[in-house]
């Protein structure tokens, strides 16, 4: 029983700070202190322990010999080896979601596309693109396929944050149209092959960083 609480109690604290460094509240290098975490969450040291293995796992932490734990950093190529992954595994979902695709489902998929257009902030609109994503890709019926889409994601999220945290370029989201269009003329090939260009596009920017220095932040935009 005590295992299971440990293991409920560690899901949480991982998804709190997963969520902390995704929207960039906890940047890059930001060192994990285990006594303060398991502090704030009111709680032992094991299930944070169990929290930062999750990190790990989804590349969102590191663990380094006597340094402790710490918020990863990314570069340009981890942008770009998260897009290329992005861009294979969501044609492949989307491959075998289409026959499975509904007008109502693809109805959704437009209003969300309609809603980031709308969005003031970086926020929603990842938000909404996000559940653009989930609505054509999920049908495919392949749940692992799925989760490993919902991690880099994440990822994606991640890069875009860090980017765009401080401002928001409102823009109009042409490939989405053009997906929506070739499902439902039934033209799968064209819907695949823009998705895979459309995901693997990477937006670039000047950010200053916490000590005031300007550098060139990368984004996954798609």
């Amino acid at each position: 029983m005590a295992k299971t609480a440990d293991d409920t109690i560690a899901m949480r604290i991982s998804k709190v700070l997963a969520d902390r460094i995704i929207s960039g509240a906890i940047e890059p290098g930001a060192r994990l202190r285990q006594d303060h975490i398991a502090e704030e969450f009111q709680t032992s040291h094991v299930p944070v322990r169990e929290a930062f293995r999750r990190l790990e796992a989804q590349g969102l932490a590191i663990s380094e010999p006597r340094r402790g734990v710490r918020v990863a950093a990314f570069d340009l190529g981890e942008v770009r080896e998260v897009a290329e992954m992005r861009a294979a595994l969501e044609v492949l979902a989307l491959r075998n979601a289409a026959p499975h695709l509904t007008a109502a489902i693809l109805n959704l998929a437009e209003e969300a596309t309609k809603a980031g257009d709308k969005s003031r902030d970086v926020r929603s609109w990842e938000e909404a693109n996000r559940t653009f994503h989930r609505l054509i890709l999920a049908p495919c019926g392949m749940p692992r396929l799925i989760a490993t889409i919902d991690d880099l994601h994440a990822a994606s999220a991640r890069f875009l944050f860090a980017a765009w945290r401080s401002e928001w370029e409102i823009r109009t989201d042409q490939d989405h149209r053009a997906i929506l269009s070739a499902l439902r003329q039934g033209n799968i090939e064209s819907a695949a092959a823009t998705l895979g260009r459309h995901v693997q596009w990477i937006g670039q920017k000047p950010v200053k960083t916490a000590s005031g220095k300007m550098r060139e932040a990368f984004a996954i935009v798609g």
